[in-house]
């Protein structure tokens, strides 16, 4: 009876701790295919939709399996959502940040939990350049350098004695292509005297808030304004309403400059309303499963990967130009 007894508890015993073993175990052990949690921060522009869809289709592509959430423009939703991937215990992590401070200890935490990190779009400003593995994304300084190139050129096509007055739709602050494309920019025109930067406001990459900052400096400069330069197509397509709704025509009596090259904005400057547009491609998708997958596979991987882009002008033969896609 007594043997019984102790052969019962044996197996209880075995059963228990295999049952634990069991609740421990990561989701993605024991199996092939790897696990990538994707944070991104919004929808707010046809860029950005477009950058998610290149992510998706690329994971599909690659048999990566993709957790996605958008944080719609709240950091603290991305951080929650990192939180939630460490959790999880995904393979990897990619995220594009809304601003770039206020990552450091969610990054940690993936960092102890041992999964690498990717920057996918926009940078961060930390201390500890160790909290991630790779940025993938554009070269937004010179993607503000070639809006300026553009401008200097245009500025040569003009009267000796012509002077360009310029304000400026900025990105939301503090964010990556906003600092950047700024600086880009005005390093680029700053020593040309005849070059005006009259305002900055801040347009947060939308559309409504575009077509607001421009009512307003419209209201304050009137025709005295010579040059928009936009950071993103969005806030330009609001622009060019406000521009026209005060009698002015976008093209002409405005030269209007924008960053990503979106399908409608190319079609805008092919019709003469757009004067310049900047390439910035939410192509990515394809570049973060290449290095998600040397990441899970503790190889090492290049730190900065900068996607080729280029810039279209009211000076260029566009005939032959593809869709964009996005």
């Amino acid at each position: 009876m007594r043997k019984s007894v102790a052969l019962f508890l044996a197996v209880l015993l075995a059963l228990s701790l295999g049952g634990c073993g069991k609740k421990e175990e990561a989701p993605n052990q024991g199996k092939d295919e790897l696990l990538l949690g994707f944070a991104q921060l919004g929808s707010e522009s046809g860029w950005r939709i477009g950058n998610t869809k290149s992510v998706t289709e690329a994971a599909e592509a690659a048999g990566i399996r993709l957790m996605y959430n958008n944080a719609n423009q709240s950091q603290e939703k991305q951080i929650k959502a990192i939180r939630s991937y460490i959790a999880y215990r995904v393979d990897v992590i990619a995220f594009s940040p809304i601003v770039e401070e206020g990552w450091d200890n969610v990054l940690r935490e993936a960092r102890e939990a041992g999964i690498p990190v990717i920057i996918e779009d926009r940078y961060i400003k930390t201390e500890d350049e160790t909290l991630y593995a790779a940025h993938i994304g554009s070269d937004f300084y010179r993607e503000g350098v070639m809006a300026g190139e553009y401008l200097l050129r245009k500025l040569s096509t003009l009267p000796a004695d012509k002077t360009l007055n310029v304000v400026e739709l900025e990105g939301t602050i503090d964010s990556t292509p906003m600092l950047q494309r700024r600086a880009g920019f005005r390093d680029t025109v700053r020593d040309e005297p005849r070059i005006h930067l009259l305002d900055s406001i801040c347009g947060d990459f939308m559309i409504s808030k575009g077509k607001e900052c421009v009512k307003t400096m419209l209201e304050q400069y009137g025709s005295g304004i010579d040059v928009l330069f936009s950071h993103n197509d969005c806030m330009m397509y609001g622009a060019l309403e406000a521009i026209r709704e005060y009698g002015l025509t976008p093209g002409k009596d405005v030269i209007i400059i924008s960053v990503d090259g979106e399908q409608q904005a190319i079609d805008l400057l092919k019709e003469g309303q757009v004067n310049c547009v900047v390439e910035c491609t939410p192509k990515l998708g394809d570049e973060i499963m290449r290095v998600a997958k040397d990441l899970a596979a503790g190889k090492e991987v290049q730190r900065e990967v900068y996607s080729h882009e280029s810039s279209f002008t009211e000076f260029d033969d566009l005939a032959g130009l593809a869709p964009r896609g996005y």
